[in-house]
C-alpha cells in the first residue's frame, strides 16, 4: 500500500474524524481512558476514521480495528506531567520503520512552538517525516502555538496558530492538526496557510453542543475534519459523540441534526 492509499483511507474523500487517545503517557489516571478496551470498541462502532495512540497502546490493542474502517496512528512524541518545566518539550520515542509491526498507518508528533525545547521538537519531527517518506507511510503533525517564548507577528489575528500549521506543511507532514482561533474570518487564515488537510482539535472539555457546533463552523471554512481527544473520550458516551462527529465532517450534517441523531 503507497502513501496516497493509506491517505485514502485516513481521510475518505479527504476528511477525517480522527480520535487521539495518547493522553495516559502524559497525564494519568485521565477521565475516559480507564477501560481503553471498551473505549476502541465504540470508536470502532462509531465509524472513526482514525485513533491515535501511543505505540504500546496500538500494539495492544491494533486486533480492535480489523474488519473495520478504523486505522491506527503511532503517536510518537511523549513527555509526562512530572516533567516541571521541561514537561512542554517532547521527546521522540520511536521510530517509523516501528509503525506498520505494530499495527498501525500513519506517524504522528508534536511540536510545541513558543516553548523551551522547540529545536529539539522541531528536529525530531523532521526526522520523523523524512523516515516516513522512504517508507511511503503518512504522518500527522501535531503543531501548537503555545509557550513563553511565542513572538506573534504583528496583525497577525490567528495568534500564531497560522504559522503553526504552515509548520506542520513546511516540515514534512501529509496532515496537520490545528485549533479553532473563534471566529470564521482568522480560521479561515489558518485553513489557507497550508494546502495539507488540516484537522480541528478539540481543546479543553467543554459542552458538547459547543463543541459540535465549532466544528460544523471549521469545516464550513476549510477544515477536513477533526482530531480531537478529551471532548469524545472524557465524555458518558464516547460512541455517541464520535458517530455526531462523523455525521458532520462525512455526511455534511448540522450540528443540531447530528444531536438529535445521536440522541445527545
Amino acid at each position: 500500500m503507497n502513501k496516497s492509499e493509506r491517505l485514502e483511507q485516513l481521510l475518505p474523500n479527504g476528511r477525517g474524524v480522527w480520535i487521539p487517545i495518547d493522553h495516559g503517557m502524559s497525564d494519568y489516571p485521565t477521565q475516559g481512558l480507564e477501560d481503553t478496551e471498551d473505549l476502541i470498541r465504540q470508536l470502532v462502532a462509531a465509524g472513526v476514521d482514525a485513533i491515535v495512540a501511543q505505540k504500546g497502546v496500538v500494539s495492544h490493542y491494533h486486533h480492535l480495528c480489523k474488519d473495520s474502517n478504523t486505522n491506527m496512528v503511532i503517536h510518537f512524541s511523549a513527555s509526562t506531567r512530572h516533567g516541571g518545566s521541561d514537561a512542554s518539550r517532547k521527546v521522540s520515542v520511536g521510530q517509523a520503520s516501528e509503525v506498520e509491526s505494530r499495527g498501525g498507518l500513519a506517524a504522528s508528533a508534536q511540536v510545541n512552538i513558543g516553548s523551551e525545547g522547540e529545536a529539539t521538537m522541531l528536529e525530531a519531527m523532521g526526522e520523523l517525516t523524512s523516515q516516513c517518506h522512504h517508507l511511503g507511510l503518512p504522518v500527522l503533525g501535531m503543531v501548537y502555538a503555545r509557550g513563553p517564548n511565542l513572538s506573534i507577528v504583528e496583525g497577525d489575528v490567528t495568534k500564531g496558530v497560522a504559522h503553526a500549521a504552515r509548520v506542520a506543511f513546511e516540515i514534512g507532514c501529509d496532515v496537520g492538526k490545528t485549533t479553532w482561533t473563534g471566529d470564521d474570518a482568522s480560521f479561515s487564515q489558518v485553513t489557507s496557510a497550508a494546502p495539507i488537510p488540516l484537522l480541528v482539535a478539540g481543546g479543553a472539555k467543554t459542552n458538547t453542543r459547543e463543541m459540535l457546533i465549532m466544528v460544523e463552523r471549521a469545516m464550513q471554512n476549510g477544515a477536513a475534519g477533526v482530531c480531537m481527544g478529551r471532548q469524545v473520550f472524557a465524555h458518558r458516551s464516547p460512541e455517541s459523540v464520535a458517530r455526531a462527529l462523523v455525521m458532520i465532517v462525512h455526511e455534511g450534517a448540522s450540528a443540531e441534526d447530528a444531536m438529535k441523531a445521536v440522541k445527545l
